[in-house]
């Protein structure tokens, strides 16, 4: 369509995320598009449920409000919209749309893309033998034991694509990879094939790396304190040239910087390893070079594709029970002994059907605290079962509020807060696996003709590469004993019911010392969590990073496992708080994170 580099601009990185952001991409540097993803794993659990209430819904119905003051001048500027908003449901938002452009009388093309939800060929499937095997443990469906509620596979980029050909102005999705928001209009843009690997690779690099919004501006980054106007950080814009490549920048009027460092962040956030895998293409993320291009730009460069695996993830959703969660809190001395009593006596006499009652301890109590909160615990209570009934037996708030003077001293409950007393649907994550062959991919235009997008003619079976561990330990002379994150930055996030972990230097200088110090043994040494679970290392060279799977860390999923950081977003500053050996040289070298790599 032109020869410049497409301008494309994230207004949303989760359901949930900042309002005004399409407001203020309006009002920032000009763009071509506008993406928007709300879609996460956790977020597809919440949407099931309201979907399951009410068929007509599934979709966040905010992203209409957003939209509304705006519309009239996206149209005149001719600016697309692609966003995967659509949630379950994107036919009826895409008519939402198309009601909302009617009343403020602005004249858009809507169209929509579907075939992602595969629930009701769930029996089909089985009988032609998709066993929709887990992600992690390779058993079929059928072993689960759950009824299926939702089941979104994932599409690729080339359905957004066709729509962007056929004069949409406004493509609303469903479950598409958060990469497609931007691989589509690329490819539209630059007219590229389907078997342009290394340019699709690149187009989903510059997507992974804007997905999730504020995060590439320095938001969620382990070096915020060195990051201007985190106030209110921007979004990223990602300019994707004919070749693949990209700069990734934001609107000159926010907050927030992009820097090697923040992009790095979203590289190593979220992957499965070295091969990031899409419908589209096989991504070979160890070959991403990055580079600071000037203020607030750095060039993403070097992306190899592959053609993608035949098969695509599905997210599949079954309601496996009930919860009820409630804090409680615990002050000064003999910690131990008073959460020892406290769990005992929440614990009495419980209800038949009650399956966990699982205690958590938030924080240690500080010696010769300055005040009382310093002198403060927090006890998470949670309770499961599979019947709403012997939670409401339990009663959990009456059990807590009921311990004020037969208890421990130093007990109370936040005086302006109120305890939960109704449990809430309790949704397990499937992450399943299906042949793209078997899965449909439409555009429904705005007249109603449908034009089917076909699965790719080239795959290959993708594995993951297998990288040696560090042969010696560091040297145990000339260090200092500090914590991780004075030479390393860090980003976590969840996988289904894996983490994944990201540890990157500061400065190239410490590269080698951190590749060589950050084991596998020298990792399970550092979070005793994991000693017992599967761990899988990778590493990033062009990065300077160290890379981490940790199985199992999330059960099967965010939406279902019981710990308090439930989607492990906080793993990574948990690791970088641990205190390790540093040679003296590294931490007196004067070199900061600002250096371009």
């Amino acid at each position: 369509m032109s020869g410049r580099p497409i301008r494309i601009a994230n207004f949303s990185g989760y359901l949930g995320d900042r309002y005004t952001a399409i407001d203020e991409a309006v009002a920032g540097d000009p763009v071509d598009v506008l993406v928007g993803d709300y879609l996460a794993e956790i977020t597809l659990a919440g949407l099931s449920a309201q979907y399951q209430e009410d068929p007509t819904r599934g979709y966040p119905e905010y992203f209409l409000d957003q939209l509304r003051p705006n519309l009239a001048t996206l149209a005149q500027r001719r600016v697309k919209v692609v966003t995967n908003a659509g949630g379950f449901h994107p036919a009826a938002l895409a008519e939402a749309v198309r009601g909302l452009a009617a009343e403020e009388g602005v004249r858009v093309n809507v169209v929509h893309i579907e075939g992602d939800n595969v629930l009701p060929r769930l029996p089909e499937l089985a009988g032609a033998g998709h066993l929709l095997e887990n992600l992690d443990t390779g058993r079929p469906l059928s072993s689960w034991g759950a009824a299926p509620i939702s089941a979104n596979a994932y599409l690729g980029g080339w359905g957004i694509a066709q729509a962007l050909a056929e004069g949409a102005d406004i493509v609303v999705c469903g479950r598409v990879t958060d990469a497609s928001l931007v691989l589509g209009p690329a490819a539209w843009w630059h007219g590229w094939n389907r078997t342009d690997w290394d340019r699709l690779a690149g187009a989903v690099v510059a997507g992974h790396i804007i997905e999730c919004g504020p995060q590439a501006v320095g938001g969620n980054f382990s070096g915020f304190t060195g990051i201007p106007g985190m106030l209110v950080p921007g979004f990223p814009i990602a300019e994707i040239a004919a070749d693949g490549s990209s700069v990734i920048t934001k609107h000159g009027r926010d907050g927030g910087a992009v820097t090697t460092d923040t992009v790095t962040a979203q590289l190593v956030y979220e992957i499965q390893g070295p091969r990031y895998l899409n419908p589209d293409v096989t991504v070979h993320l160890d070959d991403v070079r990055l580079s600071q291009a000037g203020p607030d730009r750095v060039q993403v460069s070097g992306a190899v594709g592959s053609p993608p695996p035949p098969t695509t993830k599905v997210a599949v959703f079954a309601q496996i029970g009930h919860t009820i969660v409630n804090t409680v809190y615990v002050t000064g001395t003999e910690v131990d002994e008073k959460v020892d009593l406290l769990r005992a006596q929440i614990g009495r006499d419980l209800p038949a059907g009650v399956d966990e009652l699982d205690f958590t301890r938030i924080g240690v109590a500080a010696t010769d605290p300055e005040t009382q909160w310093d002198a403060t615990v927090a006890l998470r209570v949670m309770a499961t079962a599979r019947d709403r009934e012997p939670l409401e037996r339990l009663d959990l708030a009456g059990r807590l509020s009921s311990l004020y003077l037969q208890s421990i001293p130093g007990f109370f409950l936040d005086g302006a807060g109120t305890l939960a007393v109704a449990p809430k649907p309790r949704i397990d994550y499937w992450p399943a696996l299906l042949d793209m062959a078997a899965v449909p991919h439409r555009v429904v235009l705005q007249d109603g003709r449908a034009i089917d997008i076909a699965p790719p003619e080239q795959t290959a079976t993708v594995r993951q590469p297998v990288h040696p561990e560090p042969v010696e330990a560091p040297s145990a002379s000339g260090v200092r004993r500090v914590p991780l994150g004075t030479v390393a930055y860090a980003r976590s996030g969840d996988k289904g019911g894996n983490s994944n972990v990201g540890i990157w230097a500061r400065d190239a200088a410490a590269w080698p010392w951190l590749r060589q110090a950050l084991s596998t043994a020298e990792l399970r040494r550092l979070l005793p969590e994991v000693k017992d679970l599967d761990v899988v290392r990778h590493e990033f060279p062009q990065l300077r990073a160290v890379h981490f799977i940790l199985r199992g860390l999330l059960g099967t999923g965010g939406s279902s496992n019981l710990r308090v950081d439930q989607v492990g977003k906080a793993v990574g500053e948990y690791l970088r708080a641990k205190h390790v050996l540093v040679p003296e040289a590294l931490l007196t070298s004067g070199k900061g994170s600002d250096d371009a790599h």
